[in-house]
């Protein structure tokens, strides 16, 4: 997980440089909670909920000064909980959620704003197990196994500027994960909260 943090973090650092010049760069770190349906059965099989536990992430957006008043941009993510939760009571399991949106985000005042965005993206659960490891060909191991699915994503939120740029982000999103079969629902919702910082944004 680590090691995908980090490429993430590092693509965002290389595309938001190359993009700078007469541009608006929002970085910020998220803090919130996912909800989705409670347990239910499918065939006769026990499906969990995947809601619950504290979730945490980063997200960071460019915003085109030329275009749209620079209202119009771009912004990705990725969000993953905090700690292991467990699956059916019996196995450790992690989620992780990434995507790539357009957004469009104003401005209205020196101490408010809103966005909305839409895009794809993917879900990465991981199932930890000590009895077993995975290795590839160069020799690295892990005690997971991983199921990935992707997804398409919407949501929103409001900005409060309680001081020159750094904002205060109340947001949410709406998950559309295909065939999320280890779940009861394959449409959870996460709510949170990011704190950042306006790169070039400008006070009005």
């Amino acid at each position: 997980m680590r090691r995908l943090i980090a490429v993430a973090i590092t693509c965002w650092i290389c595309s938001f440089a190359a993009l700078a010049r007469a541009q608006q760069i929002d970085v910020a770190f998220a803090g919130g909670s996912l909800n989705s349906p409670g347990n239910s059965f499918s065939g006769g099989t026990f499906l969990p909920a995947e809601g619950g536990g504290a979730f945490v992430g980063f997200n960071g957006d460019v915003l085109f000064k030329p275009f749209w008043k620079g209202n119009v941009g771009v912004q990705a993510e990725v969000n993953w909980r905090a700690s292991q939760g467990m699956y059916g009571g019996q196995l450790p399991y992690r989620p992780l959620f990434y995507d790539f949106n357009a957004m469009y985000a104003r401005r209205f005042s020196k101490y408010f704003g809103a966005e909305a965005l839409a895009g794809i993206g993917g879900e990465s659960i991981r199932f930890y197990s000590n009895s077993y490891q995975n290795c590839d060909i160069y020799g690295n191991c892990t005690n997971y196994m991983s199921s990935n699915h992707f997804m398409g994503d919407f949501g929103g939120g409001l900005r409060f500027y309680p001081y020159g740029n750094f904002f205060v982000r109340p947001e949410m999103r709406l998950y559309l994960i295909n065939n999320n079969a280890e779940f009861s629902s394959s449409h959870p919702v996460i709510y949170g909260v990011s704190i950042g910082y306006a790169f070039g944004g400008g006070s009005k």
